[in-house]
């Protein structure tokens, strides 16, 4: 918690005033604040994702500038002996190194003289080995030669004999490389701990940073199992993915003592999720239904008990997922690794899940507050990669969505479930939804590329943003909305318990879907999962709805960015719709629109004024909605006098998409602000923050020296003075919580904030404690 600065007035009649405004507004507030976006993402410079702390997205390691070529199908991996040796010594001074050993037991499904595979950054450590076919005792295959090629990652292995389809050989391959502190591969960092300095070594691997740190099969469809051995300094613990089953000593060439931590023969996975800490760091811990939880920080962290929390929900969500998905999980321990310096904000590996300290760490002194929120959302969504992603793996990167967004979706639910005081919708509409649709305009890109379009020098990276994260979740959200989500999660089980140990793509998953869906009568699809859930994947951007009252009409068109109104893509801009609605505040039966324009005759309107039509309620899909004049004044109408006549959701979404239409020139500005006069009214906190969004956003200056728009918004505050009030007061608040790191402040700083606005005077001076 942070200092005062100061001193503080706040007078009685402020105080009841901010009191008030908590007592309604207080659960909103701390939800949406908590929200450090999509943390779920990785790519450093996007907006709001899964995996750092605060409002940016969760920052990867720096992308390689290397090619992503594709291995050759001659050899399939099925198990790697690996030693790992970091030649670290506490206290030690630079430069580090690192020298290891790996034996890969391969099947060979196409006789070939060369054996290929990753390795990058890499040099060879003694003569490479071919022993087999294993069926032979004692057989070995000439190694003529070790190619390294450093354009594309790959070592080759030229053989002066073939290898035999059908036939198992162990490649047997020494390596050294230089141990750097870039946060890529394995990597060392230096900390602080009770006031003295440490270095740590630890992994991070995706997508393609196995290669830098053994020779392997870095792709993600060639899964194998893993024995694991790290030899490293007496005073460190060694963690991997699986738990040590010994520990013993061995002395180096110079005779100096070093520590050897034998870790259990790992479940069958990909190279990326492989994960290596060793460090000076103390634990806590718990066990749920047999799985042993450890939480492993800085010894200062763990005394003042700062991971508490994370360990008290850590097990919670682990049973829900279990539960609800009905499939358990699979390994016997978890490791959840704080580090002081991560390039991520979390990281899923099997086992060993690592984090930077500030994505798990909290005053244990708060009650609820929004850092609570955000290890909870973050912490989900590791944990949900435990099943998608981690058991079942996307073939290849181009459907990483299936990892990401799936996980990104079971992230709200799992931190909802932990936390009850978050709101759900909410929070997905505020922190998702609403802020991908903004982006999906600008990216050029489907949720689902092909295989062939990775390839060459595309970087991985660049598919680690809020399209993958966030238009996933909502997909899976639009998909579990018209489905029911009983039958979405009997899916999603049949899936994962088809495909556990081994890879998927996005047709396995409509494949299972289609199968629960035929299996029952009570919810019937328009056509085909595949061909629904295609026109939403493979794809760039989304619809907008433009609704005819008059004729019943409704025409569906691409919602264009300005810059970008050309589409080359094989769907000619249609997508099969999932349209809820709702009249006159009665909720409608489900209908589709399958084709560019369809009349609806039951949404025709009488010529009262107490007639109105409502689409996409809740915000249930990833679309937006473009109403006709006569319908927009009857829902702005209708929101002045009665503005609970309209759910909140909706609400959002109201002003939101006519925001957003004006944009990009579908309605005048006009429409849009006569949409917001009834927000006196409106004490929905994240209604709110979409109304700072669109009508003050950053450039304000400009705005407001825009003539067309200047007068408009003058006329409006004028009027409603309120309105411009609470429109800078929430603001303010909001920026301050995002310069909070994540918005640690507890209540009592959040209530300080809210009286000093009103009060006229200045906010609290605050400083995260991590």
């Amino acid at each position: 918690m942070g200092t005062r600065g100061g001193g503080l007035y706040v007078g009685r009649r402020a105080a009841a005033v901010g009191a008030a405004l908590l007592l309604a507004l207080l659960v909103a507030l701390l939800a949406l604040a908590a929200l450090y976006g999509r943390c779920r993402q990785k790519a450093a410079t996007q907006p709001l994702s899964p995996r750092a702390p605060g409002p940016a997205a969760p920052p990867p390691p720096a992308p390689a500038a290397s090619s992503v070529r594709r291995l050759p199908r001659h050899l399939l991996p099925l198990h790697y002996d690996l030693e790992l040796w970091p030649r670290v010594r506490p206290g030690q001074a630079g430069p580090f190194a690192f020298t290891g050993q790996v034996n890969i037991t391969v099947r060979c499904l196409q006789d070939t003289d060369a054996a290929v595979l990753h390795s990058a950054g890499l040099r060879s450590r003694g003569a490479a080995a071919v022993r087999g076919p294993l069926s032979e005792p004692g057989a070995a295959v000439e190694v003529a030669g070790l190619r390294q090629e450093e354009a594309g990652e790959v070592a080759v292995l030229e053989l002066r004999g073939r290898l035999r389809a059908g036939r198992r050989y162990v490649l047997q391959l020494g390596f050294q490389g230089r141990l750097e502190e870039d946060l890529d591969g394995l990597f060392l960092t230096r900390y602080t701990d009770r006031g003295q300095s440490s270095m740590l070594i630890a992994s991070q691997m995706e997508p393609t940073y196995a290669r830098r740190v053994y020779p392997c099969f870095d792709e993600p469809a060639m899964k194998a199992t893993f024995n694991i051995r790290i030899i490293h300094d007496p005073s460190y613990v060694a963690l991997s993915n699986m738990p040590a089953i010994d520990v013993c000593e061995v002395k180096d060439e110079n005779g100096s003592l070093w520590t050897v931590t034998t870790f259990n023969t790992s479940l069958k996975m990909s190279t990326y999720l492989n994960a290596f800490v060793i460090c000076d760091f103390d634990y806590i811990t718990r066990t749920e239904r047999g799985n042993e939880i450890r939480i492993w920080a800085r010894k200062e962290a763990i005394k003042n008990g700062y991971v508490d929390y994370a360990l008290n929900i850590t097990g919670p969500i682990f049973s829900f997922l279990e539960d609800i998905l009905n499939v358990s999980y699979p390994l016997p321990k978890t490791d959840l690794v704080a580090l002081p310096d991560f390039g991520a904000g979390g990281m899923e590996n099997w086992g060993l899940m690592i984090f930077q300290e500030a994505s798990l760490m909290n005053l244990p002194s708060d009650e609820f507050t929004s850092r609570k929120a955000m290890i909870a959302l973050i912490v989900s969504h590791e944990l949900g990669h435990q099943w998608f992603g981690n058991l079942v793996t996307m073939n290849w990167w181009n459907d990483l969505w299936l990892n990401e967004g799936l996980a990104s979706y079971f992230e709200y639910l799992g931190a909802t479930f932990v936390e009850p005081k978050l709101s759900l919708d909410k929070i997905f509409y505020a922190h998702v939804l609403q802020p991908v649709l903004r982006e999906d305009s600008e990216i050029a890109r489907s949720l689902s590329e092909s295989e062939d379009k990775i390839k060459g020098s595309f970087s991985l990276m660049s598919l680690f943003d809020n399209i993958t994260y966030s238009k996933g979740a909502s997909i899976t959200w639009m998909l579990s909305g018209f489905l029911t989500e009983k039958l979405f999660i009997r899916a999603l089980t049949s899936y994962l318990k088809e495909f556990s140990f081994s890879n998927a793509n996005q047709d396995d998953l409509w494949t299972h879907i289609q199968m629960v869906v035929d299996a029952q009568d009570e919810v019937q699809l328009p056509a085909p999962v595949k061909q629904i859930m295609d026109s939403w994947t493979c794809q760039n951007g989304f619809p907008v709805l433009t609704l005819n009252l008059t004729s019943g009409t409704i025409r569906q068109e691409q919602f264009f960015n300005k810059n970008n109104r050309k589409s080359t893509d094989s769907y000619n801009n249609t997508w099969i719709i999932p349209i809820s609605w709702m009249r006159n505040g009665s909720s409608q039966p489900l209908t589709w629109l399958d084709k560019s324009s369809k009349m609806f005759p039951e949404m025709r309107v009488s010529e009262s004024d107490y007639d109105w039509i409502l689409l996409n309620v809740n915000l249930s899909g990833y679309y937006r909605v473009n109403y006709d004049q006569l319908n927009l004044k009857r829902l702005a109408r209708l929101l002045e006098n009665d503005p609970k006549a309209i759910p909140a959701v909706s609400r959002f979404q109201l002003i939101d998409d006519v925001f957003a239409l004006t944009d990009f020139g579908y309605v005048p500005i006009e429409t849009a602000l006569e949409l917001t006069k009834y927000l006196a009214r409106e004490d929905e906190l994240f209604i709110w923050n979409v109304v700072l969004l669109n009508l003050i956003p950053e450039n304000l200056e400009s705005t407001l020296k825009n003539h067309e728009v200047y007068p408009l918004l003058k006329v409006l505050f004028v009027k409603m003075p309120m309105l411009w009030k609470m429109t800078i007061l929430l603001k303010c608040i909001w920026k301050n919580s995002w310069q909070q790191h994540a918005g640690w402040a507890s209540k009592t700083v959040w209530t300080c904030h809210l009286n000093c606005m009103l009060s006229g005077g200045t906010t609290l001076s605050t400083k995260s404690p991590f």
